[in-house]
């Protein structure tokens, strides 16, 4: 399977969802200070896997895959605070740390291919 564009790549997909989904939850918030940082968090993500994908070598692809993984387990820490401090419900908590486990297997995957072929995909 050819990948021609960051925008084929599911994790970039769902990540993005959830970036959307973290601003619409925490809108009304005023807590800035965590607001920001969590939907920083949120969208370096899908950022990371973009600007990865574009760098043109594997190596560069590759570093840029954990960046966004670490970023995904970042907004997933937040998370477990964000329903501490009863900024979201459990429910919106427990959703959004799903998608993020979903999101981290897929780019681990991708790590994964790209460490056994030793190519990109696109």
């Amino acid at each position: 399977m050819r990948i021609y564009h960051f925008e084929e790549i599911e994790a970039w997909k769902k990540s993005q969802i959830v970036a959307i989904e973290i601003y619409k939850v925490l809108q009304l918030n005023v807590d800035y200070g965590f607001k920001n940082q969590i939907q920083r968090a949120a969208i370096s993500i899908s950022n990371n896997i973009a600007e990865g994908f574009e760098r043109g070598s594997d190596a560069d692809f590759r570093r840029f895959l954990f960046i966004a993984l670490g970023s995904s387990s970042e907004v997933k820490s937040m998370l477990y605070i964000a329903c501490q401090l009863n900024y979201i419900t459990h429910e919106q908590a427990n959703q959004l740390q799903k998608d993020l486990v979903e999101i981290s297997l897929l780019i681990k995957g991708f790590i994964r291919i790209l460490d056994k072929s030793g190519h990109r995909l696109n």
